[in-house]
């Protein structure tokens, strides 16, 4: 079904009013926009030059032994010449078993220069084109894929919800906290190689499902590591108290987190509409979730979190939600499905609306914490109108978009000089992306991910030999 039909501001609106969307609000006037997205936003520690980022959206595009290749070289010049002040690299594993494909990137001691050249690339084609690179910040964001690692599922405890859905057998070997002791050990490793390579922040990935999001949803969890909320961030405060020891003030630290988990959905069989897995009440399970409506969220223990985070050093907090495995529409409301997932369970605004709600009490509660906005995609040109409306009312200080760079890596630049997007250029949340990302028939194990409608001559090709694989697949 096609949901986004709007030619005007005043349409949009009245479609969020309609619907009871009463968080999506928009800045009509183009200077105002300007304004807005243009103001510096100030960390303990760095001062970022304007309002705007762009999320770490991966491509799967590395060397097998996790250097940046090609294309990577490729989106990372052009998001370094598109003008956001944020630029939020994307999920870099820090070991080969925490690698959720066997593309991504993965910084280690053979693969530190490579990113150090990337790096100072990067700071090299910003500072060409804008002037200063001085308050350009990139942190890395520091990964273990978990329970969606390749080739082995490494699990932080069992969601039997997730395990049926992932194809997990319940007497599969959880990680032990020895374990996850010396995975502590791999962070700080990593973090100390990105800083040899030019990073000046790095980011904990506590979110879309992956170790850190599961270990800090993990209340049915044993020992030292999971149960009480205390444990459940055990690894987190490990880390950062670790990494603060060893390097000081020389990173900066971030962290995306997901905030609301909501419940694992499945295609209806009759209707090809997602729907919510039968589950128990109250639910033992997730973040964020409300015990007696996991459908809806409860921030308390997020807030709780978000006040030890902020003590234990981090400055900038990006808000996440959902999983791309489990619940897609959650975290990014989209158009269209990727080819075998679910339709929308909801209109897409409504998707919005819950981004927009919960970043907003959030960053309402931690005013003096930056906090970066998600969910904006799916309003395509108007994403900034409603991205500088939630800076201008205090519901969030940095605007991100993830998958619509892949569409239009300079929309910075544009929201900048004309407070407007270029409607021939935005995302239409028609999915391709995360399709590519989906597919493993590829003589490296993986399809480099982009945006074939919009990229045509780099992914068109790309997405041609992916459906090709995918059709003479055995």
């Amino acid at each position: 079904m096609r949901h986004f039909t709007y030619r005007t501001l005043e349409d949009l609106e009245h479609s969020a009013d309609r619907l009871g969307a009463a968080h999506v609000r928009l800045e009509a006037d183009p200077e105002q926009v300007k304004a807005a997205l243009g103001r510096k936003v100030a960390l303990r520690s760095f001062t970022l030059g304007n309002s705007l980022a762009t999320h770490p959206m991966e491509g799967c595009d590395a060397t097998p032994d996790g250097r940046p290749d090609e294309l990577t070289w490729r989106r990372y010049q052009r998001l370094a010449a598109g003008g956001a002040k944020l630029i939020w690299f994307e999920a870099t594993a820090v070991c080969e078993e925490g690698r959720a494909n066997p593309r991504q990137v993965w910084i280690n001691r053979v693969t530190a220069d490579d990113f150090a050249r990337l790096v100072d690339t990067m700071l090299r084609v910003h500072r060409e084109r804008w002037g200063s690179a001085d308050d350009l910040l990139i942190p890395v964001q520091l990964t273990h894929s978990g329970r969606y690692s390749h080739p082995r599922r490494i699990l932080a405890y069992h969601h039997p919800l997730l395990d049926r859905k992932t194809g997990t057998p319940p007497d599969y070997p959880v990680i032990a906290d020895d374990e996850l002791e010396r995975l502590e050990d791999q962070y700080v490793e990593a973090a100390g190689l990105a800083l040899s390579a030019g990073f000046r922040a790095f980011d904990l990935k506590v979110t879309h499902g992956y170790l850190l999001a599961e270990l800090i949803g993990a209340k049915t969890r044993e020992g030292r590591y999971g149960g009480p909320l205390e444990d459940r961030t055990r690894f987190m405060r490990n880390v950062l108290g670790k990494i603060r020891a060893k390097f000081g003030a020389r990173l900066t630290p971030c962290m995306r987190l997901g905030c609301f988990d909501s419940v694992p959905y499945e295609r209806d069989p009759e209707t090809g509409v997602g729907r919510p897995m039968d589950y128990p009440l109250p639910y033992p399970w997730g973040f964020g979730v409300d015990p007696h409506d996991p459908l809806r969220e409860d921030l308390s223990e997020v807030k709780q979190a978000i006040a030890w985070f902020r003590e234990w050093g981090i400055e900038l907090l990006n808000v996440s939600a959902g999983s791309p495995y489990a619940n897609p529409h959650i975290g990014r409301p989209f158009e269209v499905p990727d080819e075998g997932n679910y339709e929308q369970p909801e209109h897409p605004l409504l998707g919005v609306d819950r981004h927009f709600r919960i970043a907003g009490e959030l960053q309402r509660a931690f005013p003096d914490l930056a906090m970066v906005g998600t969910g904006y995609s799916w309003l395509q040109k108007y994403a900034i109108n409603a991205g500088a409306w939630n800076i201008e009312q205090g519901a969030i200080r940095v605007m991100g978009l993830g998958r619509g760079v892949l569409a239009y890596p300079d929309y910075a630049a544009d929201a900048l000089a004309l407070g407007e997007l270029d409607e021939r250029r935005v995302c239409k949340t028609l999915t391709y992306c995360t399709f590519l990302m989906r597919q493993k028939n590829h003589p490296l194990g993986q399809f480099p991910t982009g945006c074939p409608p919009f990229d045509k001559e780099v992914y068109g090709p790309i997405m041609k030999e992916a459906r090709a694989a995918r059709r003479t697949a055995p």
